[in-house]
């Protein structure tokens, strides 16, 4: 058993799914008999920025700007904190924050003989940003300058791709894990007889969602254009859009599939569930080239394949690629091929319960315990 505190530069949302998945994280290993202390960035009752531990706050950081001055510069808490407490390890989440205080504060961790990773959730990160505003951007450079050497004060960074040094420091491989309470079986109830395909994402323009609707636009221009008989299909949209939704909606409008794309905004719980249950195939990132990645373990298809529905998507994925409810399109800007897609959905025998039960390997209990042993050593 290690005394682990797992660190996170931002606060939670219950409607995010990044906080879903810390706290997936955090369930794993503690499944795995560690004493897991969570610490976070949030605001206490009366509007101060704080610095907390397990909803006890360690830092008051005050309010204003200084509050957030002193977010960015003041981590000698967390270094005091690991020491009361005996911390063997610290676990940190990247936030593209690489700074001169905190490579002081993991010289000080090492110097104290407490071990220390960062995972990178994407790699590289950088044109991700491209399209960010301009404070943003800044806080991206000051990484940049920085972000070596902050990852040699680390033991490893852990990565859900294949690459073996990241940043001059060497990596632990891991995929996403699933939660299989969060997400339950597929129960396909269809509400009537058209196709129907669900994508679930805070949408960015590296998930490519205007490659499935322009596929869309090309199948009924070409069916109508050979006087073949067309199949009724949905695309559902799960999830925030930001600016992308108000892009997405023009542009099924342009491409003549207004009433296929259907945006339902965030759902969680039942809601979604009953979404995926009249849903036959789920839809993945089709864009992940733009920011440059190609080869990824996104968690979205891992809770695809937990809740047994097949799905397509267009990067590398070592966990799923040549399994036989996945089908993967070209990594480019094409459109979505939809007659394809609908072959492969026809032609997909497997049921529910047998694609659930090809990813019972990658619970977050497994995932996060080859990150232990990876700092430790196997036991």
């Amino acid at each position: 058993m290690k005394k682990i505190l797992f660190l996170v530069y931002h606060g939670f949302a219950a409607d995010s799914g990044i906080s879903k998945k810390i706290y997936d994280q955090v369930k794993g290993l503690r499944e795995n008999g560690h004493e897991v202390h969570l610490c976070c960035y949030d605001f206490d009752s009366r509007g101060h920025h704080c610095r907390m531990v397990d909803g006890q706050v360690v830092c008051d950081c005050g309010t204003g700007v200084w509050a957030g001055i002193r977010q960015r510069t003041s981590y000698g808490c967390i270094y005091d904190y690991c020491l009361q407490h005996e911390i063997q390890m610290v676990y940190a989440r990247c936030f593209q924050n690489a700074s001169p205080w905190l490579i002081r504060l993991f010289s000080r961790l090492r110097e104290a003989g407490i071990k220390a990773v960062t995972e990178i959730p994407t790699y590289p990160y950088d044109t991700e940003f491209r399209h960010f505003p301009l404070k943003e951007r800044l806080d991206l450079r000051m990484d940049q300058l920085f972000r070596e050497r902050l990852y040699r004060q680390m033991d490893a960074v852990v990565t859900f791709t294949g690459a073996t040094k990241i940043f001059g420091q060497r990596t632990i491989r891991i995929s996403n894990g699933v939660d299989f309470d969060r997400n339950p079986v597929l129960q396909f109830r269809p509400v009537d007889d058209a196709v129907h395909l669900i994508g679930v994402a805070e949408v960015h323009y590296w998930h490519g969602y205007d490659r499935m609707i322009k596929g869309l636009g090309n199948y009924y221009d070409v069916s109508k254009a050979e006087d073949k008989k067309r199949r009724d299909i949905y695309f559902h949209i799960v999830g925030g859009m930001g600016t992308h939704g108000e892009e997405l909606q023009l542009l099924a409008e342009r491409c003549g599939v207004a009433r296929h794309v259907v945006f339902h905004g965030k759902l969680f719980g039942d809601a979604l569930t009953a979404v995926f249950n009249q849903c036959q195939l789920a839809v993945g990132s089709l864009g992940r080239h733009r920011s440059g990645i190609t080869d990824i373990k996104t968690l979205k298809n891992r809770e695809y394949a937990t809740r047994g529905i097949p799905f397509i998507y267009s990067e590398q994925d070592g966990d799923f690629d040549g399994q036989p409810y996945v089908m993967r399109i070209a990594a480019d800007e094409s459109p979505v091929p939809i007659a394809d897609v609908l072959r492969f959905m026809d032609e997909c025998s497997l049921k529910p319960e047998e694609i659930r039960s090809t990813v019972r390997h990658l619970t977050w209990k497994v995932q996060m315990q080859r990150v232990v042993d990876g700092v430790f050593g196997a036991s």
